[in-house]
C-alpha cells in the first residue's frame, strides 16, 4: 500500500484497517477502525483534511479529495465519511460530508459542500451538486439528484449488513497477506 506523508501530515490508520497495495492515501487523512480501501482508490488529503469513520468501505477506483481555503471559500471543504458507509466503485467524493449508514452507488459524484445525512442511498451514477443537503431516510437518484422515495425497512437494514460483509472481506484480505 502507498501511505504517503504530505508536508507535516502523515495518514493515520485505525486498528484493523485494510488498504490495498494499489491504493494511495496521502497527507492529512485519518481512517477509523475496521475500514477498508480497495484497489486503485486515491484518498488525497493534501490541501485539507479527510476523515473516514469506522467500518466504512471505499471501493475500487474511488477518489476522495478536498477544497482548499481561499478567497472564494474561506474555510475550504474537508471530506468526511462517517461510520458504516459503503462507497461504491468509481465514486468521486469532493469536499463533502457523508454521515453514518450511507450507501453511495457506483459512479456517483458528491460535490463540494454537499451534506448527506445518515441513512441515505445515493443511486449509481448520481450527481449531488455543490451545497446540496440530502435528508435522512430517502433514496436519491439522478443528475442532479432528486429525492425519489422513502427507504423501506429492508433497505435501511442493508447499511449495517453491507458494512459487516466488507469488514469480513477485508479481514480475509488481511489474513491472506500474512501467508508466507
Amino acid at each position: 500500500m502507498a501511505i504517503k506523508a504530505f508536508e507535516t501530515h502523515i495518514p493515520e490508520l485505525g486498528q484493523g484497517v485494510f488498504v490495498d497495495e494499489s491504493a494511495i492515501v496521502i497527507g492529512d487523512v485519518k481512517i477509523g477502525k475496521d475500514s477498508s480501501v480497495w484497489p486503485m482508490t486515491v484518498i488525497r488529503g493534501d490541501i485539507h483534511r479527510i476523515r473516514i469513520g469506522e467500518r466504512s468501505s471505499i471501493q475500487d477506483g474511488s477518489v476522495l479529495h478536498v477544497t482548499h481555503a481561499g478567497p472564494f471559500n474561506p474555510d475550504g471543504y474537508p471530506c468526511t465519511v462517517g461510520d458504516d458507509v459503503t462507497v461504491g466503485h468509481k465514486v468521486m467524493l469532493h469536499g463533502c460530508t457523508i454521515h453514518d449508514r450511507v450507501l453511495v452507488g457506483m459512479g456517483a459524484t458528491v460535490m463540494d459542500g454537499a451534506v448527506v445525512e445518515s441513512d441515505v442511498i445515493i443511486g449509481a451514477g448520481s450527481l449531488v451538486p455543490p451545497g446540496k443537503k440530502l435528508e435522512s431516510g430517502y433514496l436519491y437518484v439522478g443528475s442532479p439528484v432528486k429525492q425519489a422515495r422513502a427507504l423501506n425497512d429492508d433497505e435501511k437494514s442493508f447499511f449495517l449488513y453491507s458494512a459487516k460483509k466488507y469488514r469480513e472481506l477485508k479481514d480475509r484480505y488481511l489474513s491472506a497477506s500474512k501467508i508466507p
